[in-house]
């Protein structure tokens, strides 16, 4: 039998290009977004259900969703 992977889909933020506007945050029902030290957003993978409305929501567009091995 053969054993598939799952993968899961998460939220990636390119932190060099983020603002830390805090948009995501406010948008993210599950609270894995935070912004670190006000200098860029932070994703808390194990919260993260990558449902993409912090992507969608962010003005910079320096969020992408991605899979990942589950």
């Amino acid at each position: 039998m053969e054993t598939k992977t799952r993968k899961k889909r998460k939220a990636f933020v390119d932190a060099d290009s983020c603002v830390a506007c805090g948009c995501c945050v406010k948008v993210c029902p599950f609270g894995a977004i935070s912004v670190f030290r006000g200098v860029a957003a932070r994703v808390d993978r194990e919260r993260c259900v990558g449902c993409g409305k912090c992507a969608r929501e962010c003005p910079a567009s320096v969020i992408a969703i991605q899979e990942v091995q589950a």
